[in-house]
């Protein structure tokens, strides 16, 4: 194995532990390392450690990899010599490559179109209980709305007239009840917007659950997923069994893991007119990681226009579980400004959790 193949087996075996290192990192490294040739391992080390790592906790995962490759531990993983590692943006902005590597690993962000049957596994008991208690907790989080029409009831704000004279009618012209009407509350829409691309492989099985709660819980839920493409897939999420639904979607979705096209999915949305009205006055969650590439003004220009559309614009990534995330990458930061409310979500429990802290995040 040559020393370019060694370096991409360490840069490849660091994101399949969980720990995503993003292009300019790699540039970095490897600018580091051909300007100031390391002395030693122990040099090789704290340029690495320098250069790819950003939170506390990253030599956790950083270390043991790191003495795999570098340190002659055992168990060193295998590169095949033509083998690329899978690019990730860490959110920013960049022109795609010129061939598309390592498609769907679920670490990566890329533009490539791929056309496959979604599969998902069977859903843990465990998960399932989860489920249930979110089949509770998300109808009273969903924020209400008054209904313009008013409607019969016991008590109420307006004299029902019409219905007041035909009881009279009835007993002779004597009054002997007055009839009331009133506006009554109703859950607002509900709009799910759904990152499946390759950077959101671990997660989007769980959202696609989380999903089908809301869409079974909630009277005017609907849910698309994106990736390359828009998919609207609110009806197969209505089988009752979430398993069900799930396999369901496999006839229906057929862009996932594969690449991230986030601005112009949304952008294919609100050009829809049909779809343009689910998103008026509703709660608009979106469930993604922001790995935007490519030019970040559509995905700007896109997420400005649903906050303004709707009620409130929730934004659930699970790069935001981890307590030192900024959203300072290049797409983040040109829609947070947009979003009412960044939570930090990556499966069931999370999402639970985050409704259980407080639901005036969607309110």
């Amino acid at each position: 194995m040559g020393a370019a193949d060694h370096m991409r087996g360490f840069l490849r075996d660091l994101r399949r532990h969980g720990l995503p290192v993003p292009i300019p990192k790699q540039q970095d490294f490897l600018r580091a390392i051909a300007l100031l040739p390391p002395r030693d391992v122990s040099h090789l080390y704290w340029i690495a450690r320098t250069t790819l790592t950003t939170s506390s906790r990253d030599p956790e995962i950083f270390d043991p990899v790191f003495d795999l490759w570098f340190r002659g531990g055992p168990g060193v993983s295998e590169v095949d010599a033509g083998e690329q590692p899978a690019p990730d943006t860490g959110g920013h902005c960049v022109d795609p490559p010129d061939r598309a590597v390592g498609e769907g690993s679920g670490l990566a962000a890329s533009a490539s179109r791929l056309n496959r049957r979604a599969s998902f596994a069977r859903t843990p008991d465990e998960e399932r209980r989860i489920l249930a208690q979110l089949s509770r907790i998300v109808p009273a989080a969903v924020p209400v709305v008054r209904s313009r029409r008013r409607r019969p009831a016991r008590r109420g704000d307006r004299l029902d007239v019409r219905e007041v004279h035909r009881a009279a009618w009835r007993s002779g012209g004597e009054i002997v009840s007055l009839r009331w009407r009133r506006r009554f509350e109703r859950q607002r829409p509900v709009l799910v917007l759904i990152d499946i691309s390759g950077s959101m492989k671990q997660h989007s099985p769980d959202y696609l659950r989380f999903a089908h709660a809301v869409v079974g819980t909630c009277s005017r839920a609907e849910v698309f997923t994106f990736g390359t493409t828009l998919t609207h897939v609110t009806k197969a999420l209505r089988a009752r069994d979430v398993d069900a639904a799930l396999a369901g979607l496999a006839d229906v979705v057929r862009d996932a893991d594969g690449g991230t096209r986030i601005g112009p999915s949304l952008q294919e949305f609100l050009g829809n007119a049909r779809h343009l009205r689910m998103a008026r006055g509703a709660l608009i969650l979106v469930l993604s990681d922001g790995l935007e590439r490519g030019d970040c003004v559509p995905l700007t220009t896109a997420v400005r226009r649903l906050s303004m559309l709707g009620h409130r614009l929730v934004w659930w990534s699970p790069l935001a579980c981890d307590p030192a995330y900024r959203p300072i990458t290049r797409g983040m930061a040109a829609v947070v400004g947009h979003v009412d409310a960044l939570g930090g979500v990556r499966d069931l429990e999370t999402a639970r959790d985050q409704l259980l802290r407080g639901t005036h995040a969607w309110t």
